[in-house]
This record gives C-alpha cells, sequence and structure tokens, in this order.
C-alpha cells in the first residue's frame, strides 16, 4: 500500500511540475512567442523548425497545436501554413522525454528552492512567471525521483511483473498508449512514465515501440477537442495533427512489425544501450521520420482534409461572432488575440456605419438610414459578446503581455459602441430633416463634411495603430484632435452667426451644433483607442509630443 501511494505522490507531483512549468513559460513569453510562430510560417521548412522549437519551450505539442487552430479559425494562419508547424509541434513535444532520460532527479530539490526564491521575493510579474517555470521543473523531476523509487519496489512482485509482461500485443500497446494519454491529455507524460518503468526493468523495449505510437495518436485529443465549434479550416488543421499521427502509426507499426529485430539494436546502439534513452530516443526518431516522410505531402494533407471535410461556412442566421465563440476559448494564449481580431471586425463596422450615417443625412435616402439602424444593433451585439468575452477570460492565466492589454480592451469596446451611437445620432437627424424639411446653409453643409473627414481620419490612424501595437501615428492623431477640438470651437462661433444673420433656422441650429458636438466626440473616443496601446492618459502624453 506504501509503495503504491508513493508511487500515486510521484505521478501526481510530476504532472503538477509538467502542468505548472507549461503554463508558467507561456504566461512569461507566451505572447512573444506567438508572434514569432505567426511569422514563421511563410517556408514550410521554416515552420517546421519553429513549431518544434516553440513547443520544445512551452513542453506541450497540444498546446501549440490549439494555438495552431485558433490562428487558422481566427484567419490569422491559413490552412496551408498550418501544416509545418503541426509537424514541428509533433517533433518538439519528445524534448520531455529527452530531459527525462537524463538523471537530474539529484539537483531537483535545489532547482525547486531556486524556483520558490523567484516567486516569493520577485517583485516583477515576470520574474515570478520564472519561478514558476524553474519550480515547475523541480516538481517534475521530484516526482520522477519519487516514481523510480516505487517502481523499483514493484519489481518484487511477481503478479505486477506477469500483467507486465503480457502485454506482448503491438494492437494493446498501441490501444493502451492511446487511452493512457487521452487521458492525461499529454503524450509527453505517458511517453515519460513508459520511459522510467522501461529503465526500471518492469516492461520490454518492443512494448515500449508500440505505446509510444499510441501515445502520438492520443495526443491530438486536445486540439481535436478545441475545434469542435470552430470553423472548417480549424477543424481541418486539427485534423492534420490525427492524420500525420495515425498514419505515422500505421506505416511505422508496419516496419516495426517486419522489422523489430533490426530496429531494436538500432535504438539501442545509438542510445548507448541506456534502456530509458532508447524509449526517449525512439520516440524522436518516430516523429522525425515521420515529418521527413511527409512535408513533402503537404499539399495533399490539405487536399484530403477539405475532401474529409467538404463545404464551406454557412452565415448563420442572424448576429453572429466570427472570431470568439460563446461556449469555447480555445488557448489563453491566444484568447487575446481572438478578442482582438472580434475588435478590429467590430470597428469595421462602426466605421463603415459612421461614413454611411453622413451619407443618408445628406441625401436622406431611407434605404441607408434603416442600414445604418441595423448595423448599430449588429455593434451592440458585438459590444456585449466581447465585454461579456472579455470577462472570461480575464480569470484565465494570460500570458503576462496580454494580461495587461485586457483592461485596454474593455476601453476599446466601450469607445468603439460610442462612435456607433453617434453614428445611429447623425441617422436620427437625417430622418428628422427628412421629416420637417429642415435644409443647411451650402457652407454649413460643407463645414459638416470637412469635419465629417477629420474624424473618419482620426478612427482609420488609431485603428491602425491598435491593431498594428505601433505608435508611429500617434502624432497625427495628436495634431489631428487638436485640430478638430478647434474646428468645434470655430464652426460653433460661425454657427451663432449665421444664426444672427438669419440665414440659419433655429432647429437647423439645434441639430447643425448636435452634430459638430457628435463628431467631436467621435475623435475624442478614437483618440483613446489609439491611447489603449500605451500606459499614459492621453492628456498626460501630450506633455511628452
Amino acid at each position: 500500500m506504501e509503495l503504491l501511494l508513493t508511487l500515486l505522490g510521484g505521478l501526481g507531483l510530476f504532472l503538477f511540475g509538467m502542468n505548472f512549468m507549461s503554463q508558467g513559460l507561456q504566461k512569461a513569453a507566451g505572447a512573444k512567442l506567438r508572434n514569432i510562430l505567426e511569422a514563421m510560417t511563410k517556408n514550410k521548412m521554416i515552420a517546421v523548425f519553429f513549431g518544434a522549437l516553440f513547443t520544445a519551450i512551452i513542453q506541450s505539442s497540444g498546446a501549440t497545436t490549439v494555438m495552431v487552430v485558433s490562428f487558422v479559425n481566427a484567419g490569422i494562419m491559413s490552412l496551408a501554413q498550418s501544416v509545418g508547424i503541426i509537424f514541428g509541434a509533433n517533433i518538439g513535444t519528445t524534448i520531455t522525454s529527452q530531459l527525462v532520460a537524463f538523471n537530474l532527479t539529484g539537483v531537483a530539490p535545489f532547482i525547486l528552492f531556486v524556483g520558490a526564491v523567484f516567486m516569493m521575493f520577485g517583485r516583477k510579474p515576470m520574474v515570478k512567471k520564472i519561478g514558476e517555470v524553474i519550480l515547475g521543473f523541480g516538481a517534475l523531476f521530484m516526482g520522477i525521483s519519487m516514481m523510480k523509487d516505487a517502481m523499483a519496489g514493484l519489481r518484487q512482485y511477481q503478479t505486477v511483473l506477469q500483467v507486465l509482461g503480457s502485454l506482448d500485443n503491438p494492437l494493446l500497446g498501441i490501444l493502451l498508449g492511446t487511452v493512457l494519454t487521452v487521458i492525461v491529455q499529454s503524450s509527453s507524460v505517458t511517453v515519460s512514465i513508459l520511459l522510467l518503468m522501461a529503465s526500471q526493468g518492469l516492461v520490454g523495449l518492443p512494448v515500449c515501440f508500440y505505446v509510444i505510437l499510441g501515445c502520438n495518436i492520443g495526443s491530438c485529443t486536445p486540439a481535436v477537442l478545441a475545434c469542435l465549434e470552430a470553423k472548417k479550416d480549424a477543424q481541418r488543421a486539427a485534423l492534420i495533427h490525427v492524420l500525420f499521427n495515425v498514419f505515422g502509426m500505421i506505416i511505422i507499426g508496419g516496419l516495426l512489425v517486419f522489422g523489430m529485430q533490426y530496429f531494436e539494436p538500432f535504438i539501442l546502439k545509438i542510445s548507448g544501450s541506456d534502456v530509458g534513452r532508447c524509449v526517449a530516443n525512439a520516440d524522436t526518431f518516430y516523429k522525425t521520420f515521420q515529418t521527413l516522410l511527409f512535408l513533402p505531402l503537404s499539399t495533399q494533407f490539405v487536399k484530403l482534409t477539405k475532401r474529409l471535410i467538404p463545404g464551406e461556412d454557412k452565415e448563420s442566421e442572424g448576429y453572429q461572432l466570427l472570431y470568439i465563440g460563446k461556449q469555447n476559448i480555445f488557448s489563453p494564449s491566444t484568447a487575446v488575440v481572438e478578442t482582438t481580431q472580434e475588435i478590429e471586425r467590430m470597428a469595421v463596422l462602426t466605421k463603415g456605419n459612421l461614413s454611411l450615417s453622413m451619407e443618408a443625412f445628406f441625401d436622406g435616402n431611407e434605404d441607408k438610414i434603416s442600414r445604418v439602424y441595423e448595423t448599430e444593433k449588429q455593434i451592440d451585439f458585438l459590444s456585449r459578446e466581447i465585454t461579456d468575452y472579455l470577462v472570461r477570460i480575464n480569470q484565465l492565466q494570460l500570458p503576462v503581455a496580454d494580461a495587461e492589454r485586457i483592461g485596454g480592451l474593455f476601453h476599446v469596446v466601450s469607445d468603439i459602441e460610442r462612435i456607433g451611437d453617434h453614428a445611429e445620432n447623425i441617422a436620427d437627424a437625417a430622418v428628422k430633416c427628412r421629416e420637417d424639411g429642415i435644409t443647411f446653409t451650402e457652407k454649413g453643409e460643407k463645414e459638416i463634411l470637412v469635419m465629417h473627414g477629420k474624424a473618419m481620419e482620426i478612427l482609420e490612424k488609431s485603428m491602425e495603430m491598435f491593431t498594428s501595437l505601433d505608435p508611429r501615428n500617434l502624432p497625427d492623431i495628436l495634431e489631428l484632435e487638436d485640430s478638430i477640438d478647434h474646428m468645434e470651437r470655430e464652426l460653433q462661433e460661425n454657427h451663432v452667426r449665421r444664426m444672427a444673420k438669419g440665414t440659419c433656422s433655429p432647429m437647423a441650429g439645434i441639430i447643425f451644433t448636435d452634430l459638430v458636438t457628435g463628431l467631436e466626440r467621435v475623435a475624442d473616443h478614437a483618440t483613446n483607442i489609439a491611447f489603449s496601446i500605451l500606459e499614459k492618459d492621453p492628456e498626460e502624453e501630450k506633455q511628452y509630443i
């Protein structure tokens, strides 16, 4: 009983360390690594390399593949671009078993101590996140040490040895690896445990070679679960991951059945007869072999997934979200990216509606006015749903850089929604003018058009600054805002003079005042959007420009 408890305790500590280290790495460097991952997809070989590197760093092919699925779903990455990253992720995930094969259990307590010091006494969030990574790494090896001791004791029980020794059927080994990996959601974990069992003589190498194949299939579970409510291309990306491992299992499994007498001595030779390292090297060999075999066929993989998942995404009735979902969150590492995509879409709708409302104001077209009101309903829908989504992801463990952006995103959604309200106000003015036959002087119309043009320009520059996270537009935005503030005061004075001369009716004057004031506020909201990527308040920032 004591032996079993030690084994379970070691397994729990190993799983905790693995998960804690992976999450810490994603929180500490997730945003920067994600940006690199997005950029390195043009060349397939480069994509494979960075997919492997990224996965080796965050210690999870599941997390990488889920991230890729979310990129494809958001339109940031094409299906063809995702193939190299997915193939590379399968290679990168083998780094865990390679690390376990090194005997670092002796220094595990020291690693734990260093991680705890960083977490307890680090003042900056990034230092604390690095502490999490180190602590998780130490816990992982402490768990390995406990499991090693427990497994050594299991060799005293003949029943255990007989049960494990009976696992000589290739199909049974593949099934066992698949089931265990589906349960723990990580092939790295199951292969590492298998490595420890082999190194203690509990299972033979031939069985391990088949179990690894099953582990690879089970590793597809996170991506498959993540894509259930996604777009078809995102589902196809997850299917590529499944096909890669299923085809690999069939080919390598067949080769093992007929060539085990050659493969086992080969692995023993390159591993220095270290049984544990044999398991780690076999895992790496499988993934590398599969990638070299399938990479030239990447186009065929894409075509096959389109045959297996045919058709295009259907337009849903009513209002809908394109990049985020009401139920699913793909991954904390990509949640802010998806939200930004949805906010950009909301901004494009709002900008178009502001332009359409001004057209409707001058030509009184009923159809345009109706379209403004309908689009405003959609903007309000997006505002509510995006805000709810931000509340949900704000409760997750996000990468440090993403967590710092959340507050700004709440404000951006609010500012865009308020700009949409001003577009609706212009449509209301168009209805009033149409029903009551209200007209404006030629000069008054020109003034409104000029100010509207400036409002559209500052909105365009602000959204560009928001989406690119590049502050180079800031001086132009501040200059435009000052110009619009000055113009608002000037146009109000011109309006008073026209009222005094009797060239402008009182009702037209009220509408003119509301329009000018509304456009000035649009510029204020646009400026707020630009400043959402900065830490300073807009009024403070002016002192530094």
